[in-house]
C-alpha cells in the first residue's frame, strides 16, 4: 500500500501535468539553490519549476496519459510545468542554460507530443506568440488591401474602357 505522502505527491504531479500545456524535463546537478531560485524567477508566471522524484513523476505522467517522458526520467530531474506561452518558457530555459551549463534540457512534451532537447531549442528560437500573431495579422491586412485594390480597380478600368469605346465611337461617327 502506498504511503499517503507519496500518493499526495503523485496526485499533485498528475494535476500539474494535466493543467499544463507543456512540460520540460531538465537535469540540474551542480546548480546551487540561488541559481535554481534565479531560474524560477526567469520563468516567471509562465511556468512552475519543480524538483521531482523520477519514480513518482513517471507514475503521475502515466496517469495523466503522458508516456513520452519515461526515457528521460533518470538522474537528477526537475520539471518546468508550462501553463503560459511555451516559447517564452523554452527561451528562458535556453538562456539560463547558456549562462549555467550545468542545467541540461533532457526533453519534454508539448500538447501531448514528445519533444527532444533539440526540438525544445528550436521552439526557443521561435518568436513569441504575440509577435507571430502580429505578423499574421499584418500579412492578412496586406492581402485584404490587395484584394480591395483589385476590386476597386475593376470598376474604374471598366469605366475607362467604356469611355475609350465611347470616344472611339464618337470619333468614327464624326468621320462619317
Amino acid at each position: 500500500m502506498a504511503r499517503p505522502d507519496k500518493a499526495a505527491a503523485v496526485a499533485e504531479l498528475e494535476d500539474m501535468f494535466r493543467s499544463s500545456n507543456a512540460a520540460v524535463l531538465t537535469e540540474y546537478t551542480g546548480l546551487t539553490v540561488a541559481q535554481l531560485k534565479t531560474l524560477r524567477r526567469s520563468l516567471g508566471g509562465n511556468a512552475q519549476y519543480a524538483v521531482v522524484k523520477n519514480t513518482l513523476t513517471k507514475i503521475a505522467a502515466n496517469s495523466a496519459g503522458i508516456t513520452a517522458l519515461d526515457e528521460h526520467l533518470a538522474g537528477s530531474t526537475a520539471v518546468a510545468f508550462v501553463t503560459g506561452d511555451p516559447v517564452e518558457s523554452a527561451k528562458a530555459l535556453r538562456d539560463f542554460a547558456k549562462d549555467n551549463p550545468k542545467l541540461v534540457i533532457k526533453g519534454g512534451v508539448l500538447d501531448g507530443k514528445a519533444l527532444s532537447a533539440d526540438e525544445i531549442k528550436k521552439l526557443a528560437d521561435l518568436e513569441s506568440r504575440e509577435v507571430l500573431l502580429a505578423k499574421l495579422a499584418g500579412a492578412m491586412k496586406g492581402k485584404q488591401s490587395q484584394t480591395a485594390a483589385l476590386f476597386q480597380a475593376l470598376p474604374s478600368k471598366l469605366v475607362r474602357t467604356v469611355e475609350a469605346l465611347r470616344a472611339k465611337q464618337d470619333e468614327q461617327g464624326g468621320a462619317e
